[in-house]
């Protein structure tokens, strides 16, 4: 198993005081990953936050050094939900290599490091990606172009079936709480993506909730494993035959 410990801090928190207690964890020998629950309050950087938690321990994958390895094809902690999507195409047997790929959204947490890492020059990877945002031209003749949509902006149902091609893959991202007065709890939970229309034209779809999150917490795993063994002196990081072996999965047999 592996241990963790939840460590809450006050919202009202100073910048100094976070990065003091980040430096302490990053010398806690008995703790091989740091997870900073993101976002924070308005008034910390972010930035300056994930700056401060050890490269080594950064299993969230966010640390400019290990964006940089990403960037430039050796990739050590793949941020978790790109690798969750990444390893979802892989285990549905989805084509990557020269397919079109759609990616909605350019954060740092999804949508920048997942165009970055389809598009690598690997044999589990070389899509031919376009990073789409809001300032986009033309925005819909890019979606109904692509191969495979995966959509990361936290808008709720954006994209419906007349916006993707027939026989498309849709990979929805974004989780967001729209009002349900029909629901016991007043909201209901929705993706991006019009789950009623692009279900329909979609060859396959993930669904909201249940789809990509659970792949987010898997690959969490998978990053927390590979810290504790580079703790070890194990190879750190996930070199090409680590990734090989986490994406050597059984062919599968559609989505349910």
């Amino acid at each position: 198993g592996i241990y963790s410990e939840t460590i809450r801090l006050p919202g009202e928190i100073s910048q100094k005081d976070l990065t003091e207690v980040l430096k302490n964890l990053n010398e806690e020998e008995r703790f091989h990953g740091i997870l900073l629950q993101l976002p924070l309050p308005s008034h910390l950087d972010e930035e300056k936050a994930i700056e401060s938690i050890s490269p080594e321990k950064d299993v969230d994958g966010f640390h400019p050094v290990n964006m940089g390895y990403l960037s430039r094809g050796r990739p050590r902690y793949i941020p978790c939900t790109p690798l969750g999507v990444l390893y979802l195409l892989h285990r549905y047997s989805i084509p990557l290599e020269g397919a079109s790929v759609a990616v909605l959204g350019r954060s740092n947490i999804v949508g920048r490091p997942l165009s970055v890492l389809l598009s690598l020059k690997k044999p589990w990877a070389n899509a031919a990606v376009t990073l789409l945002h809001s300032r986009v031209k033309d925005l819909k003749r890019h979606l109904k172009e692509a191969d495979i949509v995966i959509s990361a902006v936290g808008k709720p149902e954006l994209v419906r079936g007349e916006d993707i091609k027939d026989g498309a893959v849709a990979v929805d991202v974004g989780i967001n709480r729209v009002e349900d007065p029909t629901s016991p709890k007043g909201y209901r939970l929705v993706g991006d993506l019009h789950w009623d229309s692009v279900s329909k034209k979609a060859s396959a779809a993930t669904p909201v909730p249940g789809g990509v999150g659970p792949m987010t917490v898997a690959m969490l795993m998978v990053n927390t494993y590979l810290a504790a063994a580079s703790s070890e002196d194990l190879p750190w990081g996930i070199e090409d035959d680590i990734l090989n072996s986490i994406l050597e999965v059984r062919p599968g047999e559609g989505l349910p």
